[in-house]
């Protein structure tokens, strides 16, 4: 389905019921878009790979998850909460369940406060580091839902929350920091602000009514493209020094030669004049691409350590 379809399909369709336990749970991973997961867990999960030379204990795997699921549940769930007023005049979101009524503010409120706790928590399990941490690392994810507000660079800011969870993994492992994985985090920052102005693209319209900030809004939706492509041509150049410094092999090497046909297939999709395939080009290409370097990279580090 391409993103006009899929905005109609919103528009058209009534918002689903919430009623009973099941269905506030499926509105509520709706709400957090529980399924663009994703984009970061393979990235934070290949940083504790790296960080423990192979797999990490059962009981470090189980609190990486815990932090990762709390931190961006948190995110999303306060982005909601921020964006609420912007939601509901937009056509593409005042589906959503907080303009759509099905979940309250104080829920979504709630559930935040809930989730950040949780991050908390799996921080303190981890070591003395992590939980020092765990506040700035709150902080950096709660403002990144007012940076359209003031900046362009919005994108990037979303980028850096993304690009902290593999560098977290490390930290919650070794409780330091290493040069590799900071340009893995470099590198996941960059990928994360490419596709995200590839999304903004569609709400350009809406967001200069608004008084919103985006990439496309200043500079064109052509400009936008090409940005794109360009972030994500230096985020490819940042993960070979990345393989490099990490001593991995010919598997991790696959890996990004498949990475980079995918980043191009994705940016084929999306044309100035033709914002059909957004959605493809967003959420399918984007899934592929983590899962794949994921498996290929792990694999590497199975082999090689």
């Amino acid at each position: 389905m391409n993103m006009g379809e899929n905005v109609q399909r919103e528009l058209a369709t009534p918002p689903a019921s919430s009623s009973g336990f099941f269905g506030r749970v499926r509105t509520t991973l709706e709400m957090i878009k529980f399924e663009h997961s994703i984009f970061a867990l393979p990235f934070a999960l290949t940083g504790a790979m790296l960080a423990a030379r192979g797999w990490p204990s059962g009981r470090q795997l189980f609190w990486l998850i815990v932090a990762m699921v709390g931190a961006r549940s948190a995110a999303m769930a306060f982005n909601r909460i921020a964006d609420f007023k912007f939601d509901s005049a937009n056509p593409r979101t005042r589906t959503r369940a907080l303009p759509a009524g099905q979940l309250t503010l104080r829920f979504a409120a709630g559930f935040t406060a809930v989730s950040a706790a949780l991050l908390v928590l799996a921080a303190y399990e981890l070591n003395g580091l992590a939980f020092k941490l765990s506040p700035l690392a709150l902080a950096v994810l709660l403002f990144y839902s007012y940076t359209k507000r003031f900046t362009w660079l919005s994108h990037l800011i979303l980028g850096i929350c993304l690009g902290m969870a593999p560098v977290a993994a490390w930290i919650a492992l070794r409780g330091n920091i290493d040069a590799g994985v900071l340009l893995l985090g470099a590198a996941v920052a960059l990928w994360v602000a490419g596709f995200d102005i590839i999304y903004a693209c569609q709400d350009v319209e809406f967001d200069r009514a608004a008084g919103l900030h985006s990439f496309p809004r200043q500079f064109g939706i052509a400009a936008a493209l090409y940005a794109s492509a360009g972030l994500h041509l230096v985020m490819l150049v940042v993960l070979i020094f990345t393989a490099r410094i990490e001593n991995l092999g010919w598997v991790a090497g696959a890996g990004l030669a498949a990475v980079t046909v995918l980043l191009a297939y994705e940016h084929g999709l999306v044309k100035p004049r033709d914002l059909s395939r957004v959605n493809a080009a967003f959420f399918t290409i984007n899934g592929y691409i983590s899962l794949l370097f994921f498996v290929t990279w792990a694999a590497d580090i199975l082999i090689h350590h």
